[in-house]
């Protein structure tokens, strides 16, 4: 879980900024990634969030090492080093990563077991659920259990109350699927919940924003913050929104917040740990602690505490399949990312030998 003290450490870490200012030995200069493109990314200095935003190259593979040496692809709110290819004006290029506060993490689309980040360096996730068609529970469990596994704060944002009769009663329902998390009503409309939004933008703090397309998400940050500075689309004949965002971005907001703002999601590739679907069902991992049999698998076995709750209706079916989905569904990606690593592993064996043998044999052509 998230460590409390995380938000004051992000104050300064996450102060606003956006080109990379050269430093003063004339090395590498710190920069924010505010926005990741085809072979670059674009920039501005860590310690001025506000400037202009300009281009950074990244090397061809798109890979660029984080402090243990591990390459990886570049992420909106990344921390990284920046040179300058040469005095001539030459395109400067991204060099290093620093360590990553917090990430969010999701499955990469098609089938392969890589891991995308969509944000890095977050304090808040801001799960955007709308009221008005009804809530999803599994989208919203969904995305609680990968805002959980960032280390992030989750916040879950009920948008369009205005536009149902009992959106306090909903509301309830949602909070009995966010364990522990904060869970607003929000009207852009009457403006009801703004202002509890609002107390999240503290100087320093990083918030992304997840959630369906239509769920409102541009339409409640130009809300809160009080001017537009995110783009707004119609919503669909059939209700669901249009996706107003094609891309990821980090926004400098008036008080020193930043807001990383998400393509609307139809499908997410989960990526967790035990811990994140633990602290996302915090309700059913309680009563599965108390099963008899530490290996119960909640069928059939006596002394189950999580079938009793469901059969005295204080656990709904639903809840428990849901959470049973998900883990399977977790260790499944685990599964398919440690195959991709031994599938690495090979393949580094293989060069490895193909090297030993090339420098045995020497040069193609010489003679004993």
């Amino acid at each position: 879980m998230p460590d409390p003290t995380a938000s004051d450490a992000a104050a300064s870490e996450h102060a606003p900024s956006v080109a990379p200012s050269a430093a003063a030995d004339g090395g590498p200069s710190r920069a924010r990634v505010v926005r990741v493109d085809r072979g670059a990314v674009r920039v501005v200095p860590a310690d001025d969030l506000t400037a202009e935003p300009r281009h950074a190259a990244v090397p061809r593979d798109g890979l660029v090492p984080l402090p243990d040496g591990t390459p990886v692809p570049p992420a909106v709110g990344d921390v990284v080093d920046v040179e300058e290819v040469d005095v001539t004006g030459g395109e400067p290029r991204v060099v290093a990563l620093h360590e990553r506060r917090t990430a969010l993490v999701r499955d990469s689309a098609g089938r392969t077991s890589l891991e995308q980040v969509v944000a890095a360096n977050v304090d808040v996730v801001l799960v955007v659920e709308h009221l008005d068609p009804d809530p999803a529970p599994g989208r919203v469990e969904r995305l609680l259990t990968l805002a959980w596994r960032s280390g992030a704060r989750p916040v879950v944002v009920l948008t369009k109350a205005d536009l149902v009769p009992d959106p306090d009663g909903m509301a309830a329902q949602v909070a009995e699927l966010a364990v522990g998390v904060d869970v607003h009503v929000v009207s852009v409309v009457t403006g009801r919940g703004l202002d509890a939004v609002r107390d999240l933008l503290e100087p320093g703090v990083a918030l992304v924003v997840v959630g369906p397309s239509g769920a409102g998400k541009s339409t409640l940050v130009n809300a809160v913050v009080g001017r537009d500075v995110m783009a707004t689309g119609e919503a669909r004949a059939d209700g669901r929104g249009r996706h107003t965002t094609t891309h990821r971005e980090l926004v400098p907001l008036p008080g020193g917040a930043v807001l990383i703002d998400t393509p609307g999601v139809r499908g997410v590739g989960l990526v967790a740990e035990p811990d994140a679907i633990d602290a996302a069902f915090a309700d059913v991992a309680a009563l599965a602690a108390a099963c008899r049999f530490r290996d119960c698998a909640h069928e059939t076995e006596p002394g189950c505490a999580v079938r009793a709750a469901v059969a005295d209706g204080e656990l709904s079916e639903r809840r428990l399949t849901s959470w049973r989905h998900l883990l399977a569904e977790a260790a499944h990606q685990a599964r398919r990312a440690d195959a991709r690593l031994a599938a690495q592993e090979r393949e580094r064996r293989k060069q490895a030998t193909r090297e030993y043998h090339r420098r045995v044999r020497g040069p193609r052509g010489a003679r004993g």
